[in-house]
Order: C-alpha cells, then structure tokens, then sequence
C-alpha cells in the first residue's frame, strides 16, 4: 500500500506515527530493547486514532472520503473478490475507463461487481476522468447488469464519484438519458443486487450504479445530491461556507442511516479505511457476503415488490391544509 498522506486533523496521530518509526530505527540501529516504550506509543496511538475518528465533524468526514490513499475500486477487487475478470466497452461509443466492472467470485459465488474508478496521480487522473463517468460509462455499467441478469449472478457496485462528467460532449452524447435509463432498469432488476459508497456519493452519477436491494456506506463515506462546495456557493454565495454546508446537508453514514436513506453503515478501522486497507477490506466481505445471503432466497417478485417499497417509503412529508 502506498504512503499515507495526512489530513490536519491527523497531524497529531502522524507525530506519534513519526516517533514510533525513530524509534524502531534507534532500536535497529543500536541494538536496544525499548519493548516498553514501543508498547506505550502504540497504546497512544490507537488511543488517539480512535478519538479522532469517533469525532469527526462532517466536513472532517469529507476530507477523508476524498483522501487520496483511500482503497478505490480495483483495490477492492484485489482485496475483497478473486478471479476478476474485466469486461470493456459499452458496445456503442468506447470504453469508459472511469468505470471498470467485471465477472468475479466473491467467497466462491460468481458475481458482477462494477464502480467508478478514480487515479492515484494526474497520468491515471486523465485516464480515469477523475472518477467522473460520461454516459458511456454508464452504457457499459448498464450492460454488465444486463448481462448478470442473463446469467443469474448477483450484482454489486461500488459508488466513489464526485458526479458524473459534466462536459460538453457528454452531455451530446446523453448523459442525462443514460443516468435515467440506469436509475430505471436497476429498479426492475430480477437479481440480487447491493450498492456500497465506498468514498465519494456524488449527486446522479453515484445513483445512475446505486438503485439496489440493499445500500451500505462505509462509515466515513458521504452521499450527497450535490457538494458542500457546490451547496455553499449557491445558499452563501461562498464555497467558504462548506463546513456549515456540510452539516446542513446530512451527507454523513450515521445522518443517512438515521433517515433510512442506507441501509448500513460498515464500520472503518481506527485511523480509517486509508490507514488500513486490508481491514477495511474483510468488513466489506463481510457485509456484503451477509447480504447477498439474506436476498438470495427472495424469488424475482419478492425482490422487485421488496425494492420498490423500499425506494418509495424514503421521505417524510406534510400536507399543507
């Protein structure tokens, strides 16, 4: 895994990850036993960790779903799945690169998985778009559905996207129609399909891969219709204005649990999905083995009546009169 950058918040945890370090290299070095020490620093450290991130404000928790170290989704597909098996194209256009899916096996069970892709550096940036797909990238994403359907096979998606590309060509080439028409034909699915925000949950390009059975959200994802930034700049004419943005706006795991919006919030290690991806990793495993159990048994009628009360129970409202 690469070398974790630091958010402000975190330059605490990174003097005491500093200290360690030198001292494990003192130790090396000069041949001495600092076991005590080591095992002091250590107990502060996780102490540390877990305060921090038991703390987060909402902007705090958007910075680390941005953080340019967090697993992406062909990290989870090496951690999380075996077998991969990338499929390419969207058989009208090209091939959308900031969308990448594919046949899979997760704990032996063949499944399509499917997610937007972001780059590690400006060179794979370019190539990913940014994590922001054009409407041939949710062609293809519509077709790999399509296709586990053909087959029988549960689909699952990874959301982490700040939107759908907003260029001038995309929007030519149909962006809007291609993100209504996946929003449709999720709906009307006949397989078991399960949607996990990742990172980022921006506005129609999260949900264009995000109608499914079930919705989870890594605890420090966000999911938002759009960004504190954009919000802040249209109410207070001032993206300065993000933090209040952000907690207005309810974009957190625990404000969208809390209004059903998702379905479960899949806890993040101490120090958070970008300081230890292996462990991040085996809770999304976890949770996604154990609800691909729960909807396997459902019939294509259960699923599709399951699904559509879902989606319509969301919202509260008051009649005026």
């Amino acid at each position: 895994m690469a070398t974790v950058a630091h958010l402000d918040f975190e330059r605490t945890i990174a003097d005491v990850e500093e200290q360690i370090s030198s001292l494990r290299t003192l130790a090396r070095e000069r041949g001495l036993d600092v076991s005590n020490e080591l095992l002091a620093l250590e107990r502060k450290l996780t102490g540390l960790k877990q305060d921090t991130f038991a703390n987060l404000s909402p902007i705090e928790r958007v910075q680390v779903a941005r953080h340019p170290k967090r697993p992406y989704t062909l990290d989870y597909l090496e951690l999380v799945f075996t077998d991969f098996v990338e499929l390419h194209g969207d058989r009208q256009f090209r091939d959308d690169a900031s969308i990448v899916g594919g046949w899979a096996r997760l704990e032996g069970e063949t499944v399509m998985v499917l997610g937007q892709q972001k780059g590690r550096d400006m060179k794979e940036n370019l190539l990913r778009n940014f994590g922001m797909p054009h409407p041939e990238g949710y062609r293809k994403a519509l077709r790999l559905m399509k296709l586990a359907e053909k087959f029988r096979r549960p689909l699952v998606t990874l959301i982490d996207t700040p939107g759908a590309y907003p260029g001038i060509g995309a929007e030519e080439r149909g962006q809007g129609e291609a993100i209504a028409r996946n929003l449709r034909e999720m709906a009307a699915l006949t397989i078991p399909s399960v949607a996990v925000v990742i990172g980022e949950g921006g506005s129609g390009g999260a949900l264009a891969i995000g109608v499914s059975d079930r919705v989870l959200m890594l605890e420090n994802s966000i999911y938002s219709v759009i960004s504190p930034e954009g919000c802040a700049a249209i109410l207070w004419k001032s993206g300065a204005e993000r933090d209040k943005a952000a907690t207005a706006m309810k974009i957190t795991a625990g404000d969208l649990k809390g209004l059903s919006v998702i379905d479960e919030v899949i806890p993040e290690p101490a120090g958070g999905a970008h300081s230890d991806w292996e462990g991040t990793a085996s809770a999304l495993r976890e949770a996604l083995v154990r609800n691909l159990a729960e909807l396997r048994p459902l019939g294509v009628q259960e699923l599709r009546e399951a699904r559509w009360a879902k989606y319509m129970g969301m919202g509260r409202w008051r009649q005026a009169g």
